[in-house]
């Protein structure tokens, strides 16, 4: 599960670009009890989700022409502009090149090979996420795509991340771990074949007291399900949802895990 303690391709901040800000906010304010702050006149429409106070995640407007709304996934990177470099290097195409965010870091903006958008994210002002693998907030990223070696040769370039098969009913995940750390500990995320029809993506999972509370939640509120709530062996009680404006996320609640 993730920490708010980030190394090197870890994910450390995400954030929801949809086609309506005000009404996604008020979604998952009833899904997850989010709050929403806006970054402020020059930020374009930009804020903080917070729980607690804390921040856990974020929005805006979709700023890219054709893009539909989604969560984005960002790692953390001690040089944004070397990794941009390295992802053309490892036939990856940078959609945004490098840029400050102000006082708040730098971030730049990519496809992979397989066809799956993510960011970086090298921190100044702002660390990352302030609240992770707690209730309501991010626990877990899951890459699906097509070619799952070529992926984690691509992602191994970029961050040196390590990674353990494991095998699952009709289906081989791959967890993977970021390169410092007991591999287990520092895993943060898996990698699975995209199944027929689903676009190459990242998914967010979002830790959940009560999986099917959440599914509810979300069904009240304009949101659908994707995949019901049901038990993964060793994992947990798993649900992927789409908010109303067809961004899919999954909640987690996880299984108890044994001394």
């Amino acid at each position: 599960m993730l920490s708010t303690r980030f190394v090197t391709g870890a994910p450390s901040w995400l954030d929801l670009g949809s086609t309506d800000t005000a009404a996604a906010a008020d979604f998952y304010a009833a899904v997850f009890g989010w709050r929403f702050d806006s970054a402020g006149p020059e930020a374009a429409g930009y804020g903080f989700f917070r729980k607690d106070g804390k921040t856990v995640a974020a929005v805006g407007p979709l700023t890219e022409e054709g893009a539909s709304p989604a969560w984005t996934v960002y790692f953390q990177t001690p040089d944004a502009d070397a990794t941009a470099k390295a992802v053309e290097q490892g036939g990856g195409t940078v959609r945004v090149e490098p840029f400050d965010v102000m006082d708040a870091g730098r971030m730049s903006c990519f496809t992979d090979p397989g066809g799956a958008d993510f960011s970086i994210w090298q921190p100044a002002g702002v660390k990352g996420l302030e609240k992770t693998s707690e209730p309501d907030t991010l626990c877990w990223v899951e890459l699906h795509v097509g070619d799952t070696s070529a992926a984690l040769t691509f992602y191994r370039s970029l961050f040196g991340w390590r990674s353990q098969e494991m095998e699952a009913p009709g289906m081989t995940y791959t967890v993977l771990s970021t390169a410092d750390g007991d591999q287990q500990d520092a895993s943060f995320g898996g990698l699975t074949q995209a199944q027929e029809g689903m676009e190459p993506r990242w998914i967010p999972y979002f830790a959940a007291a009560d999986a099917d509370d959440i599914v509810a939640r979300a069904q009240e509120n304009g949101g659908s399900v994707l995949m019901p709530a049901d038990d993964v062996p060793d994992v947990g009680r798993i649900a992927w949802l789409a908010d109303p404006f067809g961004a899919p996320f999954a909640v987690l609640k996880p299984a108890p895990q044994s001394a």
